[in-house]
């Protein structure tokens, strides 16, 4: 249903999903906000809306609805000198590009995990080396 629509936005009711699905969904998803989390890793519903082109933007309990994104894989990138200028927003937009959580993507690079997200938060900047291993995967995975 999502793949197939070109609208930014889409809201359906936790009935139109269950209708569309032709099952119930489980009471975690009835009450809990954690089942409806955009991870792209261990969660077989998200997949399917992430893979489709969206993100929950939002669910309503009380409404008994969910608000569909449609997001885009464009990004403004900082440069100086034509190079990625590596700040907390372009750091994040290069993890999410590769559809990682901070956990994951601290492992990739060999930091801790915490160390990612103080680069999220703006507490301090990557050094020299760091930027330019940013660079290299940037590049493998066509962020840049």
């Amino acid at each position: 249903f999502l793949r197939g629509s070109n609208q930014n936005e889409i809201i359906l009711t936790f009935a139109e999903i269950e209708a569309l699905i032709n099952d119930s969904l489980p009471d975690s998803a009835k009450s809990g906000r954690a089942w409806w989390s955009n991870r792209s890793k261990g969660a077989l519903q998200a997949a399917a809306w992430m893979d489709a082109g969206y993100r929950v933007e939002n669910v309503d309990f009380e409404q008994q609805s969910v608000t569909f994104r449609q997001f885009t894989v464009s990004y403004r990138i900082q440069r100086r000198d034509g190079n990625v200028v590596w700040n907390s927003s372009s750091i994040k937009l290069l993890r999410l590009h590769m559809g990682l959580t901070q956990a994951e993507f601290a492992k990739q690079l060999g930091v801790r995990q915490q160390t990612v997200s103080e680069w999220e938060k703006g507490l301090y900047e990557p050094t020299r080396s760091k930027s330019k291993h940013f660079d290299l995967v940037a590049q493998t995975v066509g962020f840049v």
